[in-house]
């Protein structure tokens, strides 16, 4: 509830994306390291129009089976970058994206033709920056300067055991800052909308460094009785401090309910993604004419398909003869009566 601001900034204002072709290469990507958070996820899926989060889908939140897991998985969920949950797993995978964006970038783009061009987008936690690979991580962006990364660090000093006093008192964004990143500090997160727009402008002209957002907020913001508490970290609300909550907010609509006026707000995200898919689409198309070797690489990398007579280009030594005797020997050690 407290990062539904920066999430509702990106996913309806910033990021480039075709809700109905969620695998388009020149995606911007975002990941939610904070994965016990998903549901605001789900919810900006679900508003932006992809198909893999109806209305059924989020009503089934946390249930066996369902296209809404407790945290993000994106072999369960098209749309979902990554799965996460285990902390710092999330921002980690975010630093290896956009490596692969600048690592793409720099072999295929030409002076005359430029077909990879996206940010990576992320949020994490106090739980993710307490994690030793979060921070390996985020050194190793530091190093390479990957300027197309945003990380947003929501800065609501509380953690599943309760408040950061007591086990988390860093600070982070000085660590960050020594790790080479551009740092900003958006001190109003919960209603602060201009104040997160601006941070995000500044990021994109800075283009050497990765940049970390610390966004202040308050966990379970809205909550009358919660709001500001461990016991909202990861626990539903329940069915009184929901109706509480809804009255706080002043949001007299039932349940699940999305009003036309949000949909149609919304809606035009469907084909604006074409559109933008469409005009990356014809780009690579003139690509291919020009480069027609590289174009042809990038499409292998990009789907995975490995060129015909690829297995040939393998290296045969005595060594790899030896090592299929010792296969073949104990398949049949295995299987003799």
């Amino acid at each position: 509830m407290g990062c539904a601001p920066m999430g509702h900034i990106l996913y309806d204002e910033v990021m480039r994306y075709n809700p109905k072709n969620p695998y388009w290469f020149n995606r911007d990507r975002f990941v939610l390291s904070a994965g016990h958070g998903c549901m605001l996820q789900y919810a900006l899926l679900h508003l932006a129009g992809y198909d893999a989060v109806k209305e059924e889908d989020l009503k089934q939140f946390r249930q066996w089976g369902s296209k809404t897991p407790g945290h993000p998985e994106n072999f369960e969920t098209p749309g979902v970058e990554v799965t996460t949950g285990p902390l710092g797993q999330g921002i980690a995978n975010a630093v290896g994206l956009a490596l692969a964006e600048k690592h793409l970038a720099a072999r295929y783009n030409k002076p005359d033709a430029e077909i990879v061009d996206h940010y990576t987008y992320c949020i994490l936690g106090d739980g993710c920056q307490m994690e030793g690979i979060a921070n390996e991580a985020c050194s190793l962006a530091g190093h390479w300067g990957l300027g197309k990364l945003i990380a947003f660090y929501d800065d609501n000093h509380i953690s599943i055991d309760g408040d950061t006093e007591i086990a988390f008192t860093e600070t982070v964004d000085q660590r960050f800052e020594a790790l080479g990143w551009h740092i900003i500090w958006v001190k109003n997160g919960n209603n602060g909308y201009d104040e997160i727009r601006a941070a995000i402008k500044e990021a994109k002209a800075v283009t050497d460094k990765p940049t970390l957002i610390k966004v202040t907020t308050t966990i379970g913001f809205g909550s009358p009785n919660k709001a500001n508490s461990y016991s909202v970290h990861g626990a539903a609300l329940g069915a009184k401090e929901v109706d509480a909550t809804r009255q706080n907010l002043g949001w007299p609509y039932e349940p699940f309910h999305v009003p036309d006026e949000v949909k149609k707000h919304w809606s035009r995200h469907t084909p604006e993604g074409a559109a933008l898919e469409a005009e990356w689409n014809a780009k690579f198309a003139e690509y291919e004419k020009k480069y027609p070797e590289e174009a042809a690489e990038f499409k292998s990398i990009a789907t995975g398909v490995l060129p015909a007579g690829w297995e040939k280009a393998l290296p045969v030594s005595i060594f790899f003869y030896y090592i299929l005797l010792v296969i073949l020997i104990s398949v049949k050690c295995h299987f003799r009566p």
